[in-house]
């Protein structure tokens, strides 16, 4: 069976994991019980050892169709054939109590619409990545798949049989009007197949938990729709019992199809905290926003040991030991290797991540609740910790892993940061440094309009001294670090707009994160634009309309564009290859996060301009 295109998958889970499902009624990616467990079906990434659950037609000639039921993460994928239409619904059971034994499951639920079908049921785990051997034993009730460390049942009413390989197979008729339910759980003594019953209420239970939680959705404007679908997305994304958002639910899918780009991304990255609670707060999810607080509270020392940095990535429950090691007996997606569990970035030295802290600290403050005063005193520390190491070069936003070097995206950040706690100080009259934070913030900010600038390029550049241009440093007007109007600013958006041909990062309306040559990064390959640049693009765009209205429409322009190239379900990996295809971890949150902010902020400009 060929590889799927990343962009046909769906997803459906529970706030503690995910699994993805193909157009193909093959479930390729599930960790169970957490984002960040080993694998259990794992063929996205080896499609002959990684195992996969599959429900589909027994016939050439299939059409598929997949959608989420409306406002929900149910997932329904059509099959269309000349013998009739099946429709399996995909969904884990959500809004029950935290002990109900139901919390956890895979419920998928095939039934035929129209005419009769053949259908195939394929059930065939891997544990442990599939390094872990296991024992299938098959009863009227189902199966049990046992391994050393974690055992599922697979309930089903239809007779299963063994086939060889450590999985179950069977093959049913389904008629009109008629339905067969399955479920996958934590193996229990009670391991009866659900009935019909049960299946319609945990159905209808879900659909209507979903529903409740967007109905919160307080947007109302232009691609109502799409943003509704992000908020969804990024709900499914969350760790409930922390509060973390995963940056993706998977791992090494590739930047580069056949190379070496391949990261592990199902942990919370400081870094999204500005974004995540900025995103959540625009659109009235307010409890969503503070449960991201709680957990940067929990779990990032921000004092009273802050003579050391912050670890930059954190497991779901905020362990910031994250030992990153190959898979080397799995091929990866289409032969790219290597396949990686862990994450190195947590050795790195990425001073940018405290601007975001503070900037998602200071919007929780303002528009959520105030912040306490032990907290502020941790705070505190960490803000006269930025005083004395914000000069030291780092790895940066994208994680170089070649070299150091004094990132402008960097230096804008510390400032942010210094900037943030100032307001933060003032607003609500805590005892600060006031005086020293305010020097500090003013010397980076002159050092980034003499460093930063490069006069030959009329435009800021990614680091002290470089030539290259860097789409992070979009954000600048986004945090108030410049006016978008600034003629610099204006400078900069100008020079990024050009092709990479003319030393820009645009391509066909899609942003480079930098140039697309291998010296920058010290990795081989040309990966593809990323996703969340472009909705930086066009919310920089947005706010230089101000006083140049064709740039507004310019960015208008470039969002809609941009959104053609989400999946059929309107999700988006990391980066969208030069084909146009989905590359990169997926679906990604910090895209998501970045399409809401743009759509918020462009409809908000286009009614201002009507008006």
């Amino acid at each position: 069976m060929p590889y799927q295109a990343i962009e046909n998958y769906g997803v459906i889970g529970n706030m503690r994991t995910t699994a993805l499902v193909g157009m193909n009624g093959s479930i390729d990616w599930y960790c169970s019980p957490n984002f960040d467990s080993p694998s259990v079906f794992g063929a996205i990434l080896d499609d002959g050892k990684g195992g996969r659950f599959q429900i589909a037609p027994m016939a050439e000639h299939v059409r598929c169709k997949q959608f989420y039921w409306p406002s929900t993460n149910v997932l329904v994928t059509r099959f269309a054939h000349a013998d009739g239409i099946a429709e399996l619904e995909d969904f884990m059971p959500v809004g029950l109590p935290s002990d109900s034994p139901r919390c956890g499951h895979v419920y998928r639920r095939i039934r035929c619409v129209r005419g009769a079908m053949r259908i195939s049921l394929v059930c065939r785990p891997a544990f442990d990545y599939g390094r872990a051997t296991h024992e299938t034993s098959v009863s009227a009730s189902g199966a049990i798949f046992k391994s050393q460390n974690l055992s599922l049942a697979l309930c089903s009413a239809v007779p299963l049989k063994q086939d060889g390989q450590g999985g179950v197979t069977a093959d049913f008729v389904i008629e009109e009007g008629k339905s067969q339910v399955f479920t996958l759980r934590e193996d229990d003594a009670n391991s009866s197949p659900p009935s019909a019953e049960e299946a319609e209420e945990l159905f209808q239970r879900t659909v209507k938990f979903w529903q409740h939680w967007i109905s919160r959705c307080t947007y109302r404007g232009r691609w109502r729709e799409l943003v509704e679908r992000s908020a969804l997305m990024l709900k499914l994304l969350t760790f409930e019992p922390t509060g973390a958002i995963v940056a993706a639910p998977t791992t090494s899918l590739p930047e580069v199809i056949g190379g070496t780009r391949n990261w592990d991304y199902r942990y919370t990255w400081l870094r999204d905290a500005a974004f995540t609670v900025y995103a959540f707060l625009r659109i009235g999810f307010t409890a969503e926003a503070a449960g991201f607080v709680n957990w940067i509270q929990n779990c990032a020392d921000l004092g009273p040991h802050a003579g050391k940095r912050l670890p930059v990535v954190f497991t779901i429950h905020g362990d910031s030991h994250l030992p990153e090691a190959t898979l080397d007996h799995w091929e990866g997606y289409r032969q790219s290797k290597p396949v990686r569990i862990g994450n190195e970035a947590v050795e790195q030295y990425q001073n940018d991540i405290y601007g975001e802290v503070l900037d998602s600290l200071y919007l929780y403050n303002k528009y959520v609740s105030p912040i306490d005063y032990d907290f502020w005193v941790r705070i505190r520390t960490r803000l006269d910790w930025i005083c004395k190491n914000w000069q030291s070069p780092d790895a940066g936003i994208w994680e170089m892993r070649n070299r150091q070097e004094h990132f402008v995206y960097s230096k804008v950040m510390n400032w942010v940061a210094l900037d943030r706690g100032v307001r933060l100080a003032d607003k609500r009259a805590f005892p600060a440094n006031r005086e020293r934070w305010i020097e500090e913030r003013d010397r980076i900010y002159e050092e980034v309009m003499t460093r930063g600038w490069n006069g030959q390029r009329h435009a800021f550049t990614q680091h002290y001294g470089s030539e290259d241009l860097d789409a992070s440093l979009l954000i600048m007007p986004l945090v108030f670090f410049l006016a978008p109007t600034d003629r610099r600013m204006l400078g900069t958006l100008r020079a990024i707009l050009e092709s990479p041909k003319r030393g820009g990062l645009v391509s066909d309306g899609l942003v480079y994160r930098y140039p697309p040559r291998e010296r920058v990064d010290g990795l081989p390959g040309e990966e593809g634009t990323f996703n969340i640049c472009s909705f930086w693009l066009v919310e920089a765009l947005t706010r230089a309309g101000q006083a140049e209205p064709a740039m507004l429409d310019q960015a208008r322009l470039l969002f809609e564009h941009m959104l053609g190239y989400a999946n059929h379900l309107g999700l988006y990996a990391e980066q969208t290859s030069n084909q146009g295809e989905a590359l990169g971890n997926f679906p990604q949150a910090f895209t998501h996060l970045a399409l809401i902010s743009a759509a918020f902020n462009l409809d908000r400009m286009l009614g201002s301009r009507k008006a």
